[in-house]
């Protein structure tokens, strides 16, 4: 095996160039080296495409991948090579008070360990830690495997939100987060009316369960969800957009709320203070709770990754629907401007086949 490997490197205006640059190595003994055989573009990524930042310049970025296992440490019992897999990217430190009792998506360290290992999915080959790699079935695919990141951070969100039968749930944003919210909520019971702006993503939330979609461009958000909800307000309310359209979709999310309702947080935030004006009043007089989700990790004694993988692999999840594009490695700035206008192209996740 050559020492050197094919990836995309951040440039300083933020889009990519391809480069030659080292191989990862097996930094402990129970680590793995894995060949990368699909990456996935989410909505993290496109939040940097075009942007200016020296602390991501010359960087591997992406952390939705599968691939195959090459080589593996002496220590390693769960995976061999040749085997198929799917990798976690969300890796803690491993010392703090967080990764001790399984909460290592809370790691104070968490950006940096995992941007210098397992999130650097942009490339021929990632390594680190065994227990972060799940072997996949023979019957789902690598293109369905890289978007096992996003049905778990949505899992995640659903655990946190105390979802019960018969609830009925609002998701704003049906992007890759929203439909696999969409799906995760269909699973455990809800009623699901979604919004977004994009007829293609609304259309397909539709064929994946959602028993009411509105495009908010064209119809009163607010008045749908009244009547779905029998005037009440959701008692579940996801926000899976994120982004610069928070300041918009976080009011509009605890307009939605019922009194004694929630709002889970699920799309992400850009870095920095970001001033949000929010129906304070009403938010404490209706007891109403805001609650942020971060990434995902265990649910109980199971990873949230694995419950997800679970779910997949005996069809309770559609993955196949949500694969719009795929793209080769060379063409991944084509890749993110395709993801990027949604509106035009009718992506939903973009995928990049490494080779």
């Amino acid at each position: 095996m050559c020492d050197k490997m094919t990836a995309a490197l951040k440039t300083a205006e933020g889009d990519f160039s391809i480069s030659e640059v080292k191989v990862p190595e097996l930094k402990k003994p129970d680590w793995v080296l894995a060949r990368v055989r699909v990456a996935g573009i989410c909505g993290t990524d496109l939040r940097h495409w075009k942007e200016e930042d020296p602390n991501l310049e010359c960087k591997i970025m992406g952390h939705e991948l599968a691939g195959e296992v090459v080589s593996v440490g002496p220590e390693v019992k769960n995976v061999k090579p040749r085997d198929r897999v799917v990798i976690e990217t969300v890796l803690g430190d491993d010392t703090c008070e967080w990764c001790t009792v399984q909460q290592y998506n809370l790691c104070p360290d968490l950006y940096n360990v995992r941007m210098d290992t397992v999130s650097q999915a942009f490339a021929q080959y990632v390594s680190g830690p065994a227990k972060k790699f799940y072997k996949l079935p023979d019957h789902v695919s690598f293109e369905e495997a890289a978007l096992l990141d996003t049905f778990s951070v949505g899992l995640h969100a659903l655990q946190l939100s105390g979802i019960k039968v018969n609830d009925k749930v609002a998701i704003i944003g049906s992007g890759s987060i929203g439909l696999g919210q969409l799906q995760l909520a269909k699973i455990a019971g809800a009623d699901v009316i979604i919004f977004d702006i994009v007829d293609s993503s609304l259309q397909l939330a539709k064929e994946l369960g959602a028993d009411v979609v509105v495009n908010t461009n064209n119809e009163d958000g607010y008045q749908k969800l009244m009547e779905f909800t029998k005037n009440r307000g959701a008692d579940i309310v996801f926000e899976c957009a994120g982004g610069t359209a928070m300041q918009m979709t976080l009011p509009l999310a605890t307009s939605f709320s019922r009194i004694g309702g929630k709002v889970v947080i699920v799309g992400g935030f850009d870095k920095g203070k970001t001033t949000t004006e929010l129906e304070w009043q009403r938010i404490q007089m209706g007891e109403i709770k805001l609650i942020p989700s971060a990434s995902y990790s265990f649910w109980d004694i199971y990873p949230e990754m694995q419950i997800c993988l679970d779910l997949l692999a005996k069809g309770k999840l559609n993955a196949k629907k949500m694969i719009t594009h795929n793209f080769p490695i060379e063409k991944i700035n084509e890749a993110f401007t395709t993801a990027q206008n949604k509106e035009e192209t009718n992506a939903l996740f973009v995928a990049l086949t490494i080779t």
